[in-house]
């Protein structure tokens, strides 16, 4: 990385830099965040769009670096957030279309972009309280189940995702899209399967685990009686018995017809909106 976006701490206020150049090393920088071993080494990610980089500040994400294009520079919004930016020490990159098309990889990019901070939940800091809801995921890979799961999450009121095992990565580019910008209001917490089992004996919760051995009818597990971590398995191969083990309760989706399974995302939406059917009601306002 170079030094320039690596250090890009506290700048001149008002500064706004203009980016024509490809070549640019800070745009190098920010296309090589499309790579895992980038986002590690800087510990940012990429999110597209204004409503998301809106979001992200107003739920108080740090913000390295605005990029917008130049033909969006007169809206107001774009001016609020870039001078945000430039208020928290970011820096704030005015570019072409060419620019926007090669950081994003498509062909009708967004007008803004936003590289921030990347946020763990440290497993040991979660202690969920009555009424809560966790989702654990094991060794989830694809990016698209990922992301349609935290976008799930935050609109069925869950408290966050555990991943378990070695998952797909909450902070790439196609997991951030498909999460819509849930991705800045659903916390995320990674563990090892024994890390993961360790924290379950003093949580003070209720292990729900979707399995076709030994499982029981999604709709009679009772979901009230403690804060319920819906465990769910790896796409291929389900979840070990070393997992489905130790949970409290195994649950099954009744199906019918020649499907012989459900995708990941949906099969987590169908668990989570029953474990949180008591809790969830219309409200007049929305």
């Amino acid at each position: 990385m170079s030094n320039e976006y690596r250090e890009a701490g506290p700048r001149r206020v008002g500064q706004v830099k203009e980016v024509t150049s490809l070549a640019n090393p800070i745009i190098k920088d920010i296309k090589a965040l499309t790579q895992k071993k980038s986002r590690e080494e800087t510990g940012t990610f990429m999110a597209e769009g204004l409503k998301l980089v809106i979001d992200a500040l107003e739920l108080g994400w740090t913000i390295r670096t605005l990029v917008y294009a130049k033909t969006a520079k007169s809206k107001p919004l774009v001016e609020q957030m870039a001078a945000k930016t430039v208020a928290s020490g970011g820096l704030v990159l005015e570019v072409n279309e060419k620019v926007l098309v090669s950081i994003t990889r498509r062909d009708n990019p967004q007008m803004v972009v936003g590289i921030f901070d990347q946020r763990w939940k440290p497993l040991k800091d979660i202690r969920p309280a009555s009424g809560e809801t966790w989702v654990a995921l094991d060794r989830v890979r694809d990016p698209g189940n990922l992301g349609t799961i935290i976008r799930t999450c935050d609109a069925a009121g869950a408290s966050g995702v555990i991943l378990v095992g070695d998952a797909t990565d909450p902070f790439s580019l196609e997991t951030v899209r498909a999460t819509m910008g849930s991705v800045f209001a659903v916390p995320v917490a990674k563990a090892t399967q024994e890390e993961f089992l360790a924290w379950k004996k003093t949580a003070g919760v209720s292990v729900v685990a979707t399995h076709l051995a030994g499982a029981v009818d999604y709709r009679t597990i009772d979901y009230k009686k403690k804060p319920v971590v819906l465990l769910m398995g790896n796409e291929q191969s389900g979840l070990p018995d070393a997992l489905a083990n130790q949970a409290d309760a195994l649950a099954r989706i009744p199906q019918a017809g020649r499907a012989d399974s459900l995708n990941l995302a949906v099969a987590t939406a169908v668990m989570l909106f029953e474990a949180r059917r008591h809790v969830l009601t219309l409200s007049e306002t929305r």
